[in-house]
């Protein structure tokens, strides 16, 4: 595991300018990312009235993450409903965090790519993936060509998707532990974690939606749909706003002669 020369600042996006706050999104980044990973995301939901904070990768200090979320989330400009989220590694942290009552409190979890198991390099039940060149790396993270050229330069560390799983965070991410709402938020083509596998991780919670994303890979966040994702998770945190229940606000009604019901992917 990498150590930390100097400690990592968390990044953060403010909503507009004369638009009163709607909550507070915390972020915890997957295995080697930097915040600044999450412009495009923390812009965007920003963009809707959220104050959007992303905090220090939690498998190089994990103590600096857990205290950077806790400050934040505990902070007098912190907006509820306060939801806490992650991508990779950091679905797991943050998930072990809510489910060990760690934190001030948290209205919600989003996350993103979680980790199915604990293999030796997080890929699946038996964690069968070996490393592989920088290319096979970016294919298996996303397909956006954006977010591959922003992965080429130096807020990612290369070949940190391949490093194992932090031991004993996929047992303590404990789903079935967690009392608040949870959204999951997983590619339908993840080959690091396979949907399957984290379908069944969410069944054990008291209250869960995944949303697969067709032909998603594994930063689900930066992916292709990303558009998608984002507008995903500000109609979670809108109905959030009117009640832990997650009252529905939209309802879709597939209608005419095309019509019919589709299996989920997966």
């Amino acid at each position: 595991m990498a150590v930390l020369s100097q400690p990592v600042a968390p990044a953060s996006w403010r909503e507009p300018d004369g638009i009163a706050p709607r909550g507070t999104p915390v972020l915890i980044p997957g295995r080697g990312e930097q915040p600044v990973l999450y412009t495009r995301f923390g812009r965007r939901i920003a963009g809707d009235g959220y104050r959007v904070h992303v905090v220090a990768d939690a498998t190089l200090d994990a103590g600096l993450s857990a205290a950077q979320v806790s400050d934040l989330l505990a902070a007098a400009d912190c907006p509820a409903p306060r939801v806490l989220a992650g991508s990779d590694t950091g679905a797991l942290f943050a998930a072990g965090l809510a489910a060990r009552g760690q934190l001030p409190a948290v209205d919600a979890l989003v996350l993103a790519g979680l980790p199915a198991a604990a293999g030796p390099a997080g890929y699946g039940p038996g964690g069968t993936a070996s490393a592989g060149t920088w290319e096979e790396e970016l294919d298996t993270r996303t397909a956006c060509p954006t977010h591959r050229a922003r992965l080429s330069g130096d807020a990612l560390r290369r070949g940190a998707l391949y490093e194992p799983v932090p031991a004993g965070w996929a047992e303590l991410a404990d789903l079935g532990a967690v009392d608040q709402p949870v959204l999951g938020i997983h590619g339908a083509g993840d080959p690091v974690s396979p949907l399957a596998a984290a379908r069944a991780r969410y069944a054990a919670a008291a209250r869960a939606e995944l949303v697969s994303i067709a032909g998603g890979r594994h930063d689900t966040l930066n992916d292709l749909a990303h558009r998608s994702v984002a507008a995903t998770i500000v109609l979670f945190l809108e109905r959030l706003r009117l009640g832990p229940q997650l009252p529905v606000v939209a309802v879709t009604e597939t209608l005419g002669r095309a019509g019919g019901e589709q299996a989920p992917p997966g």
